[in-house]
């Protein structure tokens, strides 16, 4: 998989059910790997990763953390501002570092710039998903598949979705640019 392939995003609440977006998605052929989500440092994901803990007391607790920390594990990439990362896919892990270097912008907005958001539509759901939201992104080898990931999201109950192959190409073309000067 390689980030300057098309992608599709769609935006959630919190109170989504996250395994049946993904269990919608892998039935329509789309791997785990494939699969990018950001979380609100509000989501109750986030309490779970937050709260974990090599120490605790509770063996049940410590099975179902395991059991959360293993399936977010299985994606591309799980980001939750201010709590933690997972970043399986060596795509989603060049692109993420790479936009941390980027200077212009602040926050969660450099991670969105990485996946191939518009800087204007980064800072827009940066806001979003500082406050309450997912944001399930889809890296798509081949631009066709973008508008399946994207409807896919949209039957999920996705507030907004969208796809972002124009976006990535001039975003990598300008990095070229600015690499080769």
């Amino acid at each position: 998989m390689s980030l300057n392939s098309a992608a599709a995003y769609g935006i959630y609440s919190d109170d989504v059910a996250l395994t049946d977006i993904i269990r919608t998605l892998n039935e329509a052929g789309f791997d785990n790997e494939d699969i990018c989500m950001m979380l609100s440092p509000s989501h109750p994901i986030a309490s779970v990763v937050r709260d974990a803990s090599l120490f605790s007391s509770e063996r049940n607790d410590d099975a179902a953390t395991a059991g959360m920390i293993g399936w977010l594990s299985a994606f591309g990439a799980v980001l939750i501002p201010t709590v933690g990362f997972f970043i399986r896919s060596q795509a989603f892990l060049h692109a993420l570092m790479a936009a941390r270097e980027a200077p212009a912008l602040c926050g969660n907005a450099r991670t969105l710039v990485g996946l191939g958001f518009s800087e204007f539509d980064a800072r827009k759901y940066e806001d979003q998903l500082r406050r309450l939201g997912v944001l399930v992104y889809v890296s798509c080898g081949e631009s066709a598949k973008t508008l399946w990931a994207q409807e896919v999201l949209r039957h999920t109950g996705a507030r907004e979705t969208a796809t972002l192959h124009d976006t990535m190409q001039e975003m990598f073309t300008t990095m070229s640019a600015a690499a080769s000067a």
